[in-house]
């Protein structure tokens, strides 16, 4: 029925909104100038094990994202998105010995010896700076297939003391119908809307995020805001709603790479 990219996503990973919920680890990655050659040699490594855990049910899916802005004073350059149907296999993680399974299937002319090494040189090739769980809780009926070049406006919302249910439904009644117009017009891919399960409590710096997905920076900027002149209760709906949260945050990102799952095994752009 619906679908939508994550982030980051799952936000990034193509989801289908249908019998079962979806889950998104988001783990935003700082990477230093001196970093990056080694950091994408990381992910590349990364990629083919996480091949395996789709292929083996442990994940639906994988993204890697690369962040704009991305100074290394603006906290993180980089973002993978893990995409589960199952809280528990989000929350509790694979044991080390699935882990080295995996990675001996996706590395068979690779000893365990060499394999652990690159394993443990993966931390030195960045810092995770945030990690976020979160559930994907709704998003606009759509058939947007997420290519890797593919843009996202990732936004980092904070829903006001004991509005929660408000702002949620300030989402899907008052802002979701533009977003599905826009879908529906071809000026935008997806749209979708995340809360974030963990952390959680008055500190935290978000409690949800929203992600606005586009084929190209052109379609994002050239799509424009035009739309049906709004009533006065429309606009004071679209107002009451805009109070129900405080914008923290808005970063993009480009998909660079992706891994999905299938019934006959994995499929990649």
């Amino acid at each position: 029925m619906k679908k939508l990219a994550v982030i980051l996503l799952a936000f990034c990973c193509q989801v289908t909104f249908a019998q079962e919920d979806t889950y998104l680890l988001f783990e935003f990655m700082k990477v230093d100038n001196e970093q990056e050659l080694g950091y994408a040699e990381t992910e590349n490594f990364w990629e083919k094990i996480h091949e395996q855990q789709a292929k083996n049910g442990d994940i639906v899916g994988w993204d890697l994202w690369q962040l704009q802005p991305g100074g290394e004073d603006q906290n993180f350059q980089y973002l993978t998105v893990h995409v589960f149907n199952d809280p528990v296999k989000m929350m509790q993680g694979g044991t080390w010995e699935d882990l080295l399974a995996n990675a001996k299937a996706a590395y068979p002319d690779l000893s365990e010896e060499k394999i652990m090494k690159k394993i443990q040189h993966s931390s030195k090739t960045r810092d995770l700076a945030v990690r976020l769980y979160l559930k994907l809780i709704d998003g606009t009926d759509d058939e947007f297939d997420m290519p890797v070049g593919m843009v996202t406006r990732i936004n980092f919302m904070k829903a006001n003391p004991g509005q929660y249910g408000a702002y949620e439904k300030a989402e899907a009644e008052v802002f979701k119908p533009g977003h599905q117009r826009s879908v529906e017009a071809g000026t935008m891919g997806s749209w979708g809307l995340a809360r974030v399960m963990v952390p959680y409590g008055s500190d935290v710096y978000a409690s949800h995020l929203t992600f606005d997905m586009f084929a190209s920076y052109k379609q994002m900027f050239t799509g424009g805001n035009d739309g049906p002149t709004l009533t006065e209760e429309q606009q004071k709906a679209m107002q009451d709603g805009l109070a129900t949260r405080d914008l923290k945050w808005s970063s993009m990102g480009t998909l660079i790479k992706k891994v999905r799952a299938s019934d006959s095994g994995v499929t990649e752009n």
